[in-house]
């Protein structure tokens, strides 16, 4: 049965080679031929391999490798193996879809991406249109997946991030005052900080001190950090990304401001900084699904594995993508699908395949996905200490 698709697929695919003059291609069966000739999955990847945020890019890039690299020696998903093809956006929207479109030309079935959430929402736009199911291991924002059926997130959405570090904050007594920073130009922190305010207010937590900076200001932040210090913040709470973080770190330390400091999954990343002194980062608390110390023997086995292969610590986003592959390919197996059918058709079987999905695995245990794309799983608090990431209960 596999060696009549296959030959249908040759043939469709030297018929299309006849008419590559006359109109771009759609994604679909005949894409999923690779240059050997044999029948694939394509999964495409998108993220920041360059920039500011290549750290999280990298890792995503990398994780996915490594899992489709598992699952390809252990016999493939349904029996075929996977082609993998990862884009560099450098966290930009415009780049991004370049990129996906780039990945439809390839023949992408599936996306795993985008790695960020501004460019998760330009992307999101063009694979509800195509209808190309969508998995992103760290975009949160909820602009992501709104009115996109197609579109699921393996990371905690903003709105979750935000009310579940208040919840840790107060439960601890972390606290007596609190001071926020923010990128108010950016939709993943303005997200996570209006429930974070939300659920603070709830929890009797105070915010005494709340303080914007947007892309253009995000280099100098004395004035903010003066702010809170006035107001008597003893934690600063920080939803935004590692390189904005190490420089608020370095000018607080440099004002003999030095009140705890709270960050959600964009400051995973932080003790990679180049030029940063790490002995700033110490005590600095951090939500995340995955702790790379954890003493699991999936955790020790995929960190040991990723080290081997590629050097270094993952981190969170390395985890949730590496997740994703096994969710992926617990959802086709499920729905019995091969790479014959089309993108559209996969998307399709997908989108109600993962609704059935309790998956285990480094970032969560029978993690469910709701009809929006949010996923439900529990939070880990990390701490770092001794330049590395310890849990904490």
């Amino acid at each position: 049965m596999k060696k009549k698709a296959l030959s249908l697929v040759l043939s469709a695919a030297m018929m299309t080679s006849l008419f590559v003059g006359c109109g771009n291609s759609s994604a679909g069966s005949s894409e999923s031929v690779d240059t050997s000739g044999e029948l694939t999955w394509r999964i495409g990847g998108i993220g920041p391999i360059t920039g500011g945020a290549a750290q999280y890019g990298q890792g995503v890039m990398n994780a996915i490798q490594l899992a489709v690299d598992e699952v390809n020696e252990a016999g493939g998903i349904n029996g075929y193996q996977i082609s993998f093809n990862f884009q560099d956006d450098e966290a930009d929207q415009q780049k991004s879809v370049n990129a996906y479109n780039t990945l439809k030309d390839w023949g992408m079935q599936i996306l795993e991406g985008t790695v960020t959430s501004g460019a998760g929402q330009a992307v999101s736009a063009e694979t509800y249109a195509d209808r190309m199911f969508m998995l992103t291991p760290s975009a949160s924002s909820t602009d992501v997946t709104n009115g996109h059926d197609n579109v699921f997130q393996v990371c905690f959405s903003d709105p979750n991030q935000g009310a579940v570090s208040a919840d840790y904050i107060a439960d601890n007594e972390l606290a007596t005052k609190v001071g926020v920073i923010y990128d108010s130009s950016d939709p993943y922190s303005s997200g996570v900080y209006q429930t974070f305010a939300a659920e603070a207010k709830a929890k009797n937590l105070e915010i005494v001190a709340t303080e914007a900076f947007t892309a253009d200001s995000k280099t100098d932040f004395t004035t903010q950090l003066q702010k809170c210090k006035d107001a008597g913040a003893d934690l600063l709470f920080l939803p935004f990304y590692y390189t904005e973080g190490s420089i608020v770190l370095t000018q607080a330390n440099q004002m003999g401001y030095a009140p705890t400091i709270f960050g959600v999954d964009g400051f995973d990343g932080l003790l990679s900084v180049e030029n940063f002194d790490v002995k700033l980062a110490e005590g600095v608390y951090l939500l995340t699904p995955f702790a790379a110390d954890a003493e699991d023997e999936a955790t020790q086995k995929f960190v040991s594995a990723y080290e081997e292969k590629f050097g270094g610590t993952p981190n969170q986003f390395a985890a949730d993508a590496y997740d994703g592959v096994y969710i992926l390919k617990e959802a086709l197996e499920s729905a019995n699908l091969t790479p014959e059918a089309s993108s559209e058709e996969i998307c399709e079987a997908l989108i109600a395949e993962i609704q059935k999905v309790s998956y285990n695995g480094l970032t969560g245990e029978n993690m469910t996905w709701n009809e929006k794309g949010e996923v439900s799983k529990a939070p880990k608090a990390v701490v770092i200490k001794d330049g590395a990431y310890a849990s904490v209960e």
